[in-house]
């Protein structure tokens, strides 16, 4: 529930946005910290993959974070 009198405080859509971001930035991290790493080997590749990964659901998650903070603001960028 929310306290915030109607009209005062972040617009839900702008939450969205600072999630996106932040999301953004962290697959960004991770994916420089693979490209930075020097390990070689069978677990090196293993730990590649799971991080690889993750930085892509990252991406993906900031997608809709942005997607939904375009729909809650009226405009929908998939119709452009």
């Amino acid at each position: 529930m929310n306290d915030c009198p109607p009209g005062h405080g972040p617009a839900p859509a702008d939450g969205l946005r600072t999630h996106s971001a932040a999301l953004r930035s962290h697959a960004g991290r991770l994916r420089a910290g693979l490209a930075a790493l020097d390990w070689r080997g069978p677990q090196a590749e293993a730990f590649r993959a799971e991080v690889s990964a993750l930085a892509d659901r990252c991406a993906t998650a900031a997608d809709g974070f942005a997607l939904a903070a375009a729909q809650l603001d009226g405009a929908d960028p998939r119709r452009r």
